[in-house]
């Protein structure tokens, strides 16, 4: 009796996440397909033309958004900012500094000392648990 190996595949929302890149940018032939685990792997090793310029230039999925500017998505929903944005419209955003966009940057990097914070306590009580 032979073992029969199925071919994962994945539903091109799942693809688009994995790579990155905001869906409704991507080729009708990408969107309307199935990407198997060999595909993908063969787009994160050498990406195509439309690949390289969507994560290039976007427009880009608000988790790369909210990267690219230092936030939470939350943070961006509180900012008004609930589609895809362009490289252009990011570094605008960037540029023009406005008070949400600074806000929800200190929040973030205070979330973020938090969690350092928290993680030295944590190992700190673990050493001296192990004495």
């Amino acid at each position: 009796m032979t073992s029969h190996q199925s071919t994962q595949t994945m539903k091109p929302a799942t693809a688009a996440k994995k790579l990155g890149v905001y869906l409704e940018a991507t080729p009708t032939e990408f969107q309307e397909g199935v990407v198997t685990r060999d595909e993908l792997n063969a787009l994160q090793a050498d990406p195509p033309e439309w690949l390289r310029e969507l994560r290039q230039n976007g427009p880009h999925p608000r988790p790369v958004v909210a990267a690219k500017l230092g936030v939470s998505i939350s943070g961006l929903a509180r900012g008004g900012i609930t589609e895809a944005l362009t490289t252009e419209q990011i570094e605008a955003l960037k540029q023009e500094s406005p008070e949400w966009l600074q806000k929800e940057r200190a929040t973030q990097a205070d979330v973020r000392k938090e969690a350092v914070r928290i993680k030295e306590k944590n190992k700190q009580k673990q050493e001296q648990q192990g004495r």
